[in-house]
């Protein structure tokens, strides 16, 4: 008796519009990872990585390039070896943590050696958009008592964005991310200014690959690389420009590596951020295991769809929940 894998990709609508200062995305496609032994299936999810080229498609492929190796018994380390970071693997991972409770009997965080997860305050994204939207998007999640808002930021106009956001939410704590676009910036004077609103995070102000202009920067606020650092490889590059990581298990390519790369971190002295592609409740499963670490939870991508999966991780306002085993683990 041998394993059997399968994979496809699966569309879920995006409630309204999710903006970034990439572009607008109304759909998110993902990708299904199941792995079947003895009649007990083991389900993972990814998104793809858009900003390193994956597509859907080219995740499912890659997924199915491994059914060979998944049918020869291959392990969660043998994929550290097998495969690439990224989502591809990310969806083999989880696929082979929740196979491996479901036989068994086990929950994951039992099988990884962690304590019992305990329920987590997830951080609400606001939309980029402009100041007086989001000033609309902020009062709303604080009338569903949001209490961590995510601003999505652009460069040209943030202060007036995160002003506009104060106003709508004056209780609410405050992080932003601003995706690579504060290359070119003052990022020192940038970072003054956003303390003034009580931010107390800023997410990846410049270009992957352009670390270095943040030399010398001791700004108010830590610095957290999300595109910068993908997997423990990146550690060393990080570390002394940042003060703060955002693990996504699509971009380390699974809990497994996830797990790791939080060590390595903290034994740097580095924060640690929880982050998600948009994705379903089973996407954010596995990461909610590694969220138990960290300072920042940023896992909202359900809330941000317009419908999830059955069985699905239960939400009360910003409280997410550990994932029930009928969906995952």
């Amino acid at each position: 008796m041998k394993p059997t894998l399968t994979a496809r990709i699966e569309r879920f609508p995006v409630a309204g519009v999710f903006n970034i200062s990439r572009g607008a995305k109304t759909h998110v496609d993902v990708v299904l990872a199941e792995i079947t032994l003895g009649g007990v299936t083991g389900r993972g999810e990814a998104t793809a990585i858009y900003y390193h080229g994956e597509t859907a498609e080219s995740v499912c492929a890659q997924i199915l390039e491994q059914s060979s190796a998944i049918a020869d018994g291959a392990s969660r380390e043998d994929l550290l070896r097998l495969m690439p970071r990224g989502a591809a693997r990310n969806a083999l991972d989880a696929a082979l943590w929740d196979l491996e409770a479901k036989r068994s009997g086990q929950p994951v965080w039992q099988l990884a050696g962690l304590a019992e997860p305990k329920p987590l305050v997830t951080a609400y994204t606001i939309s980029l958009a402009d100041p007086a939207s989001m000033e609309n998007a902020a009062r709303a999640a604080a009338a569903k008592a949001y209490p961590l808002l995510k601003l999505k930021l652009s460069g040209e106009g943030d202060l007036d964005r995160v002003a506009a956001v104060r106003r709508g939410a004056p209780d609410a704590r405050l992080i932003v991310d601003a995706n690579e676009a504060w290359t070119g910036r003052d990022i020192m004077a940038e970072a003054h200014a956003l303390a003034a609103f009580g931010v107390e995070l800023i997410e990846q102000p410049v270009r992957a690959g352009e670390d270095r202009l943040l030399d010398g920067i001791a700004a108010p606020i830590p610095l957290c690389a999300d595109e910068s650092c993908q997997d423990r490889s990146d550690l060393k590059r990080c570390a002394g420009r940042y003060q703060v990581i955002n693990i996504k298990l699509d971009k380390a390519g699974g809990l497994t590596e996830a797990l790791a790369l939080a060590k390595a971190a903290r034994e740097r002295g580095l924060d640690l951020m929880i982050g998600c592609m948009l994705s379903t409740s089973l996407g954010v499963a596995p990461a909610f295991l590694a969220g138990q670490q960290a300072r920042w939870v940023d896992l909202d991508g359900p809330l941000l769809l317009a419908e999830d999966r059955p069985d699905p991780v239960r939400f009360e306002g910003a409280v997410m929940h550990p994932p029930p085993r009928a969906l995952w683990g």
